[in-house]
């Protein structure tokens, strides 16, 4: 068995693999494109795994490999602030060892204390942190962005550590809701756990790292490859013991997901949509084949979890609200909830729409409503 290097939590044996994987970036962006089993792939050891995607450069990589330097890979770390912690550290997250093709090391960015708490053992009767991964379509509707910042924020409330991939859209929704819920989530990236990726999520990637932490089992620097995405998403299923899917298309990352999920045996859910949304065909279609429907975080953490539920702080939900706001407000409120969610469809002529902006800046202020892109209102989901 590898021996952990002394001063850290990796062992040279993982710190190599984790450089194998990215040196072998490219030949393993092929393996992907041909639909080859992804995680069997990376369950073969170094040597065969050398030989199989190494072509003309097997050599080269055989002599690199002897001669892998442990302490540049470990300076390398320090430079972008980042703590590897591998299968042999008793401070592994317990709900990752999951056996050959699972990842062997992680980076951690923010911390390896707070990926402890965040998805380490509690206590040894307690067993690991609970944890959700929440994921769904990049091309997100304003409603599945507000649903996933809710379950997000209440599940973090709830002392329950959201995971997600920092993508577009949901991910990235649900790490932000989390982060307003005092910041339990773990950020799992496809490229570099220092790096933020995308670019455009760089405010938020950096908000992470402050207060919860970002993970890779690729090394620093490291810019991700297509078969990143998908490998990525086994760490997102290994880490949790419920995968939700919010809002995902029929060929959806997010459905590969819930698949590693319901591989490992864990529970898998999804947040309902309209039937006719190619962006909810995946996720209705994970409730039609049985995963748990899930409505709120209140679902989550009572049926799926078995936790108390969390005393909210959240507004009440808009059915329960409306009848004590003044009638013109209600009103807008129960339109907006209903579909018509722009001044356009809610002012009935020209003059109205002054009053319908009022009503509707009224709601926002009382945490009502949000703005949403091109125009729209949402309703803030409880």
């Amino acid at each position: 068995m590898s021996v952990v290097l002394e001063g850290t939590a990796a062992c040279a044996d993982c710190l190599r693999r984790s450089w194998l994987l990215a040196a072998l970036a490219p030949n393993l962006d092929l393996v992907w494109k041909q639909r080859s089993p992804l995680r069997d792939v990376l369950a073969l050891p170094d040597a065969e795994l050398i030989d199989a995607l190494g072509g003309a450069e097997r050599p080269r990589l055989h002599e690199r490999r002897a001669c892998f330097d442990v302490g540049a890979a470990l300076r390398a770390c320090q430079r972008a602030e980042v703590t590897p912690v591998c299968v042999h550290d008793a401070r592994f997250p317990p709900r990752l060892r999951i056996g050959p093709g699972g990842p062997q090391l992680l980076h951690v960015a923010g911390g390896l204390c707070r990926l402890d708490v965040l998805a380490g053992d509690q206590a040894p009767a307690a067993g690991p942190a609970p944890a959700v991964a929440v994921v769904g379509t990049r091309r997100a509707s304003a409603d599945g962005l507000e649903m996933a910042r809710a379950l997000g924020r209440d599940l973090a409330r709830a002392g329950v550590t959201v995971v997600s991939g920092m993508a577009l859209g949901i991910d990235s929704a649900a790490h932000a809701g989390a982060l307003e819920g005092g910041g339990a989530t773990i950020a799992v990236l496809a490229g570099a756990a220092e790096l933020a990726y995308p670019r455009s999520k760089a405010g938020l990637h950096r908000r992470i790292v402050q207060e919860a932490c970002s993970v890779s089992e690729l090394p620093p620097g490291f810019t991700p490859f297509r078969w990143c995405f998908p490998a990525r998403n086994r760490i997102i299923a290994g880490l949790a013991e419920l995968t939700l899917v919010v809002e995902g298309a029929e060929r959806s990352g997010s459905l590969i997901t819930a698949d590693f999920a319901a591989a490992l045996g864990r529970e898998v859910a999804a947040v309902p949509g309209r039937a006719t949304s190619p962006r909810t065909r995946g996720s209705n279609g994970l409730i039609r084949d049985g995963a748990t429907v899930v409505l709120g975080g209140e679902d989550v953490l009572d049926a799926v979890l078995g936790l108390d539920r969390p005393r909210s702080t959240s507004p009440p939900s808009p059915d329960g609200r409306a009848g004590r706001l003044p009638d013109g407000q209600a009103a807008l409120l129960d339109a907006v909830a209903g579909g018509r969610d722009t001044v356009a469809a809610l002012a009935e002529t020209p003059a109205d729409a002054a009053v319908v902006l009022t009503g509707l800046a009224d709601l926002e202020c009382s945490g009502l409503l949000r703005r949403a892109g091109g125009g729209r209102w949402v309703v803030v989901a409880r």
